[in-house]
């Protein structure tokens, strides 16, 4: 594929202020094929009525409710005409030459999936929360960043410019063949939110594709635009959806492995939460682990086990009691 055609597909709800502010950087790529697709969950804003009127060219796909990131994300995948689906939030500017490197790199067929380099929108100079420059996974199924661990986020000097293979794509701007997500049947809707594109990426490279960061392509992700960092409901998503994405993708007899001590962390994260008073917190934790417990996922037959591409550490260890705040350092 010398030069794809790319659909860049916004998923939006009652975000025109997003879409005023951001829109117009996506417009304006220097790029011969693609089409943008804005996938409107239902918006009573006049979302929809304001990009037709004063981008004509984007394609406004109106559902009748609001399907989420994961539902409105695979409705408008069946629209798209693109060889590759790139997946943006509404919240994200792009430097105008940012898809010629990123589009590049589905030349090679082995690659199933790609991400940007994501730096913060407001400190431009650091790399962004939800994604830096690539996503990988330690052994017990807690995932990081390369830029990014935990809550410390890198200056961005130039120390992660090389094109690297990476576990996952960050959801806020994850370039994937439309062949390759369609046989994968898209995104698992009953995540609703968070950790749903890591999961996504899993299962791919169980197929036998790569996932690859391409820090010559640069956005600038807002972020906290669906759920903020301090919402309870953030936190129960984030438990429940990371024990759904292990029970899909790990092996059972290495699930079983880890199962006991991701508990005692996960019990311990709740009383860490019950100590600062934030029990609302605790509340989400626990309830996102019975949740997960008693409606579980099954593993997936899928055809590769990529345990040789998980970080064989814990990085909570690394993090908390080595005192290992950068990837570098790791």
């Amino acid at each position: 594929m010398n030069e794809p055609f790319i659909s860049i597909i916004i998923v939006s709800w009652n975000a025109i202020h997003h879409l005023k502010r951001f829109l117009p950087s996506v417009v304006a790529t220097e790029y011969r094929r693609f089409e943008i697709i804005l996938a409107d969950n239902a918006s009573t804003d006049e979302s929809a009525e304001w990009v037709k009127t004063n981008f004509p060219t984007v394609l406004v796909h109106t559902l009748d409710k609001n399907y989420g990131y994961c539902g409105g994300n695979n409705k408008a995948a069946d629209v798209a005409n693109g060889d590759i689906l790139l997946f943006l939030n509404n919240d994200v500017e792009v430097d105008e030459n940012w898809l010629n490197a990123l589009s590049s790199i589905f030349s090679d067929e082995t690659v199933g999936a790609a991400q940007p380099k994501l730096r913060a929108y407001l400190q431009k100079e650091k790399f962004e929360y939800a994604g830096a420059a690539g996503g990988y996974i330690d052994y017990l199924g807690y995932p990081f960043c390369k830029g990014r661990v935990f809550d410390t986020l890198e200056t961005d000097y130039g120390q992660y410019d090389t094109p690297d293979e990476i576990i996952w794509a960050s959801g806020a701007a994850l370039a994937i063949r439309k062949d390759v997500f369609l046989e994968l049947g898209g995104f698992d809707e009953s995540f609703e939110f968070h950790m749903e594109e890591i999961d996504l990426c899993w299962r791919l490279l169980r197929t036998g594709k790569r996932i690859v960061y391409v820090p010559d392509s640069v956005v600038y992700h807002l972020g906290g635009g669906s759920l903020n960092a301090l919402s309870p409901r953030k936190t129960y998503y984030n438990f429940r959806n990371n024990w759904w994405m292990l029970m899909k993708n790990i092996q059972p007899n290495r699930f079983y492995t880890i199962l006991w001590r991701r508990l005692l962390l996960d019990v311990i994260a709740a009383a860490y939460e019950l100590f600062k008073l934030r029990f609302t917190h605790a509340n989400a934790i626990l309830q996102g682990l019975y949740d997960a417990f008693t409606k579980p996922k099954s593993y997936l037959e899928l055809n590769n086990d990529v345990s040789d591409k998980i970080y064989p550490y814990s990085i909570v260890k690394k993090y908390f009691i080595e005192n290992k705040k950068t990837f570098d350092e790791l």
